[in-house]
C-alpha cells in the first residue's frame, strides 16, 4: 500500500481499471465455460449450448455502440461501475432452482453478461487512451498490450476456474462464489475510480456513435471478420469436439482450453517487444499477420478429415494458432486506442468493439450449426475463409508509419 501511495495519479488510475478488468474476465471466463460444460451435460446439442450465447453475444453488439457514447457523456468510471453491477446480477439470475433454468432464462442472463462485459471492456480500453499522453505511442501499446494480454491469461484461468467450481462445489455454488467476490471489487470501485475519467469536453450526440473514420471503419470491418474466424470454431465446436472425439471429461477440456488462453495472453502482453523492429506501414503490417493466419486451421482440418495423427496435429495447430492470432488482436487492440479521438475516445473504441462483438455473435452462431451440420473440418474451413476476408479488408487501410519503440 506504501508503494500505490507514491505512484503517480495516472498509474493509480490505471491499476484500478486493470483490477477491476481482471476480476470481471474471471467471472466472465468461468461463467462461459460452466454454461458450456453444465448444458452438455445436461443433454444439451451443439446449436442449443450456442443459442445459450446469442443474447450474450448480440446484446455485446449493442452495448458497444451504446456503450461508447454512454462512457463519453457519463465517464467511464460510472459505465465501468455499471458493467460490474449488471454482471452481479446476471451471476445471481444463475443461483435458481435448476428447473428455473429453461434456455430461455439461461439466454436473458446471458444477455445481462453480455452488457456488462462489454461495458467493462469497452471502458477498461477506452480509459487508456485518457490516461497516456498523445505523443507515447509506444507507452500507449505496452499499456495496451499489457492490459488485453493479462485479460486473456486471466480469461484462460477463468476456464479452468468453471471447469473446476463445476467439479467442486456445483453450479449454483460457483455462480454464489463469483457473485460475492465480484460485489467486494465493484464496492472498491465506486470508492476509488475518479469521476471524470473519459467524459467528453463537448456532450456527443447519439448520432455520434457511427464513425465517421474511414480507418476505424476498415479496421472495425476486418476485426469482425478476424473474431469470427476464431469463435466459429473455438467456442462450441472445440469443447465439445474434444468431449466426443476423445473423450475428455470437465477438468481437460475446461484445463487445456484454458491453458490455450493463457498462453495466448502472455503472447499478447510481449507483443510490442516483438514488433518493435517492425517498419511496416499500418496496412501491410496488420494485413500480414492475418494472412499468416490462414493455412492453420486448413491445416487442421485436413489432417482432422485424413484421420492422420488429428490430436497431435489439433493441439500442434491450436498452437500456432493462437500465437499469430495474439498478434494479430494485439495490434487490433493498440491501432484502435491510437486511431481513437482523445476527446470521447470511448465513441470510436465502442464502435469498434461492437463490430468485435459482431463477428463473435456471427461465430458463436456458426460455430453450433456448422460443427452440428458439417462436422468440426468445416468449422475450421469457414476460419480460414473469414481469415482470408480480414486480411484482404486490412489492406484497405490507409498508409501510416506506426512507432512501436518503447
Amino acid at each position: 500500500m506504501t508503494l500505490f501511495r507514491h505512484l503517480s495519479h495516472e498509474v493509480k488510475q490505471y491499476l484500478i481499471v486493470t483490477g477491476n478488468y481482471w476480476a470481471f474476465t474471471l467471472t466472465d471466463g468461468a461463467l462461459r465455460m460452466l454454461v458450456v460444460l453444465y448444458f452438455h451435460q445436461l443433454g444439451y446439442s451443439p446449436l442449443s449450448i450456442a443459442m445459450l450465447f446469442l443474447f450474450y453475444e448480440f446484446f455485446g453488439v449493442v452495448t458497444n455502440l451504446i456503450g461508447g457514447w454512454l462512457g463519453a457523456r457519463l465517464g467511464l468510471n460510472r459505465t465501468m461501475n455499471i458493467g460490474l453491477a449488471i454482471q452481479i446480477v446476471a451471476l445471481l439470475m444463475l443461483t435458481m432452482p435448476s428447473e428455473w433454468l429453461s434456455v430461455f432464462y439461461v439466454m436473458l442472463a446471458q444477455a445481462l453478461s453480455g452488457i456488462a462485459k462489454d461495458l467493462n471492456k469497452m471502458s477498461a480500453k477506452s480509459a487508456i487512451k485518457s490516461l497516456v499522453a498523445q505523443d507515447e505511442e509506444g507507452t500507449l501499446f505496452k499499456w495496451v498490450a499489457i492490459l488485453t494480454g493479462s485479460k486473456n491469461t486471466l480469461k484462460g484461468i477463468g476456464f479452468f476456474l468453471g471447469g473446476l467450481l463445476l467439479t467442486t462445489i456445483g453450479f449454483k455454488g460457483a455462480m454464489l462464489l463469483m457473485a460475492s467476490a465480484l460485489t467486494l471489487v465493484w464496492l472498491y470501485s465506486l470508492y476509488a475510480l475518479q469521476g471524470e475519467l473519459g467524459r467528453a469536453k463537448n456532450k456527443p450526440k447519439f448520432t455520434d456513435i457511427f464513425s465517421k473514420s474511414a480507418a476505424i471503419n476498415t479496421l472495425s470491418a476486418a476485426r469482425l471478420f478476424l473474431f469470427a474466424a476464431r469463435d466459429v470454431w473455438f467456442v462450441v465446436a472445440l469443447p465439445v469436439y474434444l468431449s466426443q472425439a476423445f473423450h475428455w471429461d470437465h477438468w481437460w477440456v475446461g484445463g487445456f482450453i484454458a491453458l490455450w488462453i493463457i498462453g495466448y495472453g502472455i503472447v499478447q502482453t510481449f507483443a510490442p517487444r516483438l514488433l518493435k523492429r517492425k517498419t511496416q506501414t499500418m496496412n501491410t503490417n496488420t494485413a500480414y499477420w492475418a494472412f499468416a493466419l490462414v493455412l492453420i486451421p486448413l491445416l487442421i482440418a485436413i489432417a482432422i478429415n485424413g484421420n492422420w495423427y488429428p490430436l497431435p496435429i489439433l493441439i500442434a495447430g491450436l498452437l500456432i494458432f493462437g500465437f499469430l492470432f495474439a498478434i494479430n488482436s494485439s495490434l487490433h487492440s493498440y491501432l484502435i486506442v491510437s486511431l481513437a479521438n482523445a476527446d470521447g475516445v470511448s465513441l470510436d473504441v465502442g464502435f469498434y468493439y461492437m463490430a468485435n462483438a459482431m463477428g463473435r455473435l456471427l461465430g458463436t452462431v456458426l460455430s453450433g450449426w456448422v460443427f452440428q451440420q458439417y462436422g468440426i473440418e468445416a468449422c475450421l474451413l469457414v476460419s480460414s475463409c473469414f481469415i482470408a476476408i480480414a486480411g484482404l479488408i486490412s489492406l484497405n487501410l490507409p498508409d501510416r508509419e506506426q512507432s512501436t519503440n518503447q
